[in-house]
């Protein structure tokens, strides 16, 4: 697989890329209407057969959504691209902030966080400026939000407040925005390509979740952290990772690298998005949504946004800078 694609034109490697990831979808979809309509004569097992295919569907939507997001990106170039995906921040954001405390001397920093540090991120990924874009969330923005709030003269809870406007900063602005990123990096040898990056991460960390959801759910074991996630066991973890790693070094045709090289950064990319979707779960935890809600189930019970790309955005940062390491752009 790996000859065959690194071989094709990137005009067919795209139309390959299509057919193979819509045609996959779209089978997993038809397969799980056709379960969907199975009738169980016991309740217990109907029950138990709803709650599966709410899980099911779940799954599908947020593959739905990340491959379409992909392509549509890709579609409408680079600085529509950069407009897509700041809405996703912003939605994101908004969606973590939902059930945080909020009291008026946060007032002022929620408006620096949405109208002004969100479009000054995108704007330093458009312009080009990489230093600045990595390290503006956490040392210029860190430090200026508590000296705003503080202003407000409202000392009640002032740390907690800003550390969760600056967790969701960080985890939806900061994290998010390392995904176009990835579209206006120079990759030696690789012109006109950088979108494959895009689509290669949001795919490895993708066929990562689904596949942990899967193990966990067929094969029970002892969790982890049990009042977190009764899911997250060390046996679905790491075969998530070792089969979207795999299935990385698969697609290394359509990456610069040859599958060696795309199966460590797809690992690594696996490693954080696990353990993001994890700390996310802790966050939900802390909101007040109970432990075994289904993975459609929104912080907010409105939308659930943020649990779509809750692993991409811990993927993505570590992705991009592990990418500009080892090419030393």
């Amino acid at each position: 697989m790996y000859f065959y694609l690194k071989n094709l034109p990137p005009t067919a490697q795209i139309g390959a890329l299509f057919i193979l990831v819509f045609g996959l979808l779209l089978l997993a979809s038809v397969l799980a209407f056709a379960y969907s309509i199975q009738e169980f004569a016991e309740a217990q097992d109907a029950e138990q057969h709803r709650a599966d295919i709410e899980r099911a569907y779940g799954i599908l939507r947020t593959s739905w959504f990340m491959v379409l997001l992909f392509w549509i990106g890709w579609m409408i170039g680079n600085g529509t691209a950069l407009t897509l995906f700041s809405a996703v921040s912003f939605f994101s954001l908004r969606e973590f902030l939902t059930r945080s405390p909020t009291r008026r001397g946060d007032h002022r920093s929620l408006v620096l966080a949405f109208f002004v540090v969100l479009p000054a991120q995108y704007w330093l990924i458009w312009a080009g400026h990489y230093d600045m874009f990595a390290v503006f969330i956490p040392v210029y923005v860190f430090l200026a939000l508590p000296a705003l709030s503080a202003m407000a003269n409202d000392p009640l809870h002032f740390l907690e407040r800003n550390a969760k406007l600056q967790w969701g900063i960080m985890v939806c602005i900061y994290g998010m925005s390392h995904v176009p990123a990835l579209l206006l990096l120079k990759f030696p040898g690789y012109d006109n390509r950088d979108a494959f990056m895009v689509f290669f991460l949001v795919m490895v960390v993708q066929v990562c979740m689904v596949t942990q959801h899967i193990a966990s759910r067929r094969w029970q074991g002892r969790p982890i952290a049990p009042a977190i996630s009764s899911g997250f066991q060390w046996g679905s973890a790491s075969l998530g990772v070792f089969v979207a790693s795999v299935f990385g070094a698969a697609l290394a045709g359509i990456t610069p690298w040859v599958p060696g090289t795309a199966f460590a950064f797809s690992f690594i990319a696996c490693v954080a998005g696990t353990f993001g979707h994890f700390v996310m779960k802790a966050l939900k935890r802390d909101h007040g949504t109970p432990c075994g809600k289904p993975p459609n189930y929104a912080i907010t019970g409105a939308g659930g946004l943020l649990d779509r790309v809750d692993a991409l955005c811990f993927a993505a940062p570590v992705f991009y800078h592990s990418a500009r390491w080892y090419f030393n752009l």
